[in-house]
């Protein structure tokens, strides 16, 4: 790859380019088990399996998939929250060369159903706490195979649950029964390459519906190695034998995927597990773990760890190495506090078409209010929003294009959205930045309408759809605003029809019924009109703007 300009702000150990291995995903944990195999490799509350068990278990689970007929193509759902089960079967789909479905759980029946539907998913790993979701599901969509977990079932001293303790339909798999039920710790004879899809990722459409991001092995092992070795001026102080990482980005997020989950493998780091985030269970851990290396994050939970009571008194700066965060912009103030109590930070940016890398803050010479510099690898234009094609001046706002190693391979049975975000091996991000006199770059608008809550991202044409259902709603369109807490809220801007009556409370609660809890409006304006252009489109932002404007 030739200098780039930004390539000038590079760290002192950080290369302009690396070398890709051709092997897939999974190979990173056959190195870390060879040469840690008595290193834990997760950590849930306490109990803990080493990178050899971790290893065993993943071939043992492995060869149970190809037994019940699961074969290389076949795309495998993952509902289910951070634990070693998900880990296990995120490893074992790969290692038969299945393709990995990233789905919240915390989604609803018809969201689930759209992405088992246009998958053509076989199976699914999912967790007690899913079952009432799953059940009518796997029946509509014609699953072959579910297998079922409870997370505790990797707890020392729990009780141990079975398919009949969790009422299991016929036919259903108890996941610790089906590893029981297999001794074979052979690699599965498979033959996968760099450039076959390994995950699918589902983000938010410009038709208001989910599109799957194909990533390859190859993608993901790229997002692996460029993240891990843009951390290296911080984490080289760390040997592989000690470092470690906090594990509460939700694993089916793409950040949590290639941050947290393959972070670990590429590094050989034990991953400290937490299902959810609980501002107490999290202080807990940093007060008892001595050195944390690595703490991927949202700002929402950077803001309640620093700006809690406790903060002071365990001296978090003494804990955390490295803080990373994403998913929304930090506040200056917040950087700042990071920073000063001796915690080194990197904000960066990243989607789930780029397999979470991208561009990203270097550690030692952060700028406060930026997304940073093009990652390894990468190239990053700004073009102008009419054309697509001219590059705009420096410091003129335009829209994001990048190329690079972890760019997807297409979005999933979608050519017609591939071909509009896909051009010439650039993607079309939609995001709005503009760059400093140092190719710094900042987010300034979004193309599209996406909000940004707690991390989340969430599609406002989605939720405007919901509203309309509503019978006695005429007309509605939700907006992000700011939140000092969550970076952005979601408000709900309601027409109600002649002669109805409607309360804040019924609004919130005909949405909670149909949409995930993160996408529910947490605020409800009723208003006699909403703003519209001269064709009749509803302007959103004009919406946000009045709202900011409140704020000042």
């Amino acid at each position: 790859m030739e200098t780039r300009p930004w390539h000038r702000l590079y760290e002192h150990n950080v290369p302009a380019t690396l070398r890709y291995p051709g092997y897939p995903v999974q190979q990173m944990l056959h190195i870390s088990a060879a040469m840690f195999p008595h290193k834990a490799a997760t950590n849930l509350y306490g109990s803990e399996l080493s990178f050899a068990q971790l290893r065993n278990q993943v071939l043992r689970m492995a060869n149970a998939l190809t037994k019940l007929g699961i074969k290389k193509g076949d795309r495998i759902g993952m509902a289910m929250l951070n634990c070693p089960q998900f880990i296990i079967g995120y490893y074992a789909i790969l290692s038969v060369g299945g393709i990995v479905v990233n789905m919240n759980p915390l989604y609803t029946h018809d969201e689930l159903k759209f992405m088992m539907e246009n998958t053509g998913m076989t199976a699914i790993f999912t967790y007690d706490g899913a079952l009432s979701l799953m059940r009518p599901l796997a029946k509509e969509s014609g699953l072959k195979f579910v297998i079922v977990t409870k997370i505790s079932d990797y707890m020392d001293g729990a009780a141990q649950s079975s398919a009949k303790s969790l009422d299991l339909e016929e036919g259903w798999h108890h996941f610790s029964e089906l590893l029981d039920g297999s001794a074979d710790t052979r690699i599965p004879r498979v033959k996968i390459s760099s450039s076959d899809p390994a995950l699918i990722q589902f983000t938010g459409g410009t038709t208001g519906l989910p599109k799957g991001a194909v990533l390859t092995h190859g993608n993901i092992v790229s997002a692996a190695f460029v993240s891990s070795t843009w951390g290296e001026s911080i984490n080289q102080y760390v040997p592989h034998a000690r470092r470690q990482v906090i594990s509460v980005i939700p694993f089916f997020h793409v950040y949590g995927n290639i941050c947290c989950i393959n972070w670990s493998m590429f590094n050989a780091g034990t991953q400290i597990l937490l299902p959810r985030f609980d501002i107490d269970e999290v202080l807990g851990i940093i007060a008892h773990t001595p050195e944390i290396t690595y703490f991927p994050s949202v700002p929402t939970m950077v803001t309640a760890i620093v700006n809690h009571p406790k903060a002071e008194k365990i001296k978090i700066g003494d804990h955390l190495r490295l803080l990373s965060s994403g998913g929304a912009p930090m506040p200056m103030e917040l950087i700042l506090k990071v920073q000063d109590m001796g915690i080194f930070f990197s904000e960066g940016w990243g989607m789930s078409e780029t397999t979470s890398s991208g561009i990203s803050n270097p550690i030692m010479n952060p700028r406060i209010g930026a997304i940073g510099i093009p990652q390894i690898d990468f190239d990053v234009k700004l073009v102008d929003t009419e054309s697509g094609k001219n590059e705009v001046s420096q410091g003129e706002p335009g829209e994001i294009l990048i190329k690079g190693p972890t760019i997807m391979r297409e979005y999933w049975n979608n050519p017609e959205e591939t071909a509009g975000q896909l051009k010439e091996g650039w993607l079309y991000t939609g995001d709005i930045a503009q760059a400093d006199e140092d190719g710094y770059l900042y987010i300034v608008d979004r193309k599209k309408d996406m909000i940004i809550a707690g991390g989340f991202n969430i599609y406002p044409r989605e939720v405007d759809e919901v509203l309309f259902q509503h019978p006695k709603i005429a007309e509605a369109v939700a907006a992000g605003i700011p939140d000092a807490y969550r970076g952005e809220t979601l408000k709900a801007f309601i027409v109600l029809k002649p002669g109805e009556q409607l309360t804040e409370k019924e609004v919130i609660e005909f949405c909670k019924q149909k949409l995930a809890p993160y996408k529910v409006p947490k605020m409800v304006e009723f208003r006699q009109s909403i703003p519209k252009s001269s064709i009749g489109k509803i302007m959103r932002k004009i919406l946000r703007e009045e709202e900011i404007a409140k704020i000042k």
